[in-house]
């Protein structure tokens, strides 16, 4: 399945939760933001939540410093 990520093509492999995303880019335990498709995806739904083709999905991560 195809679905962009952070504005880069990347093919996974269905089905795929965010939680699931998230654990294979190695951020299983960092503090970071989900959009799909334009839609903020609360913590919540991350381990329910699935990836579909095309889905356009953003990353962010939450930085600290002063």
């Amino acid at each position: 399945m195809n679905i962009q990520l952070n504005g880069e093509p990347r093919q996974i492999h269905a089905p795929l939760t965010v939680t699931g995303l998230l654990s294979a880019e190695g951020l299983a335990e960092r503090r970071v933001a989900v959009e799909i498709n334009g839609e903020i995806i609360p913590r919540s739904q991350h381990p329910t939540r699935l990836l579909h083709e095309a889905d356009r999905v953003e990353i962010v991560h939450a930085l600290g410093g002063g």
